[in-house]
């Protein structure tokens, strides 16, 4: 098990990195979305913006 580990260290610590990256992404989405902003846009000038009917409640 140990071998197994030190074999592959670099490979379990990318995907560890990887991983938290995409679960910081998911959290900082879901918590947009509790605040009721947009997880589309970042709401700068969405007045030109194909998506501004959908992102933006009227």
């Amino acid at each position: 098990m140990f071998t197994w580990i030190s074999n592959n260290i670099g490979t379990i610590i990318i995907c560890a990195v990887l991983i938290a990256i995409v679960a910081a992404i998911i959290f900082s989405m879901i918590k947009k979305k509790k605040q009721g902003k947009s997880v589309v846009c970042n709401c700068g000038n969405c007045k030109h913006c194909a998506m501004s009917g959908s992102c933006h409640k009227q």
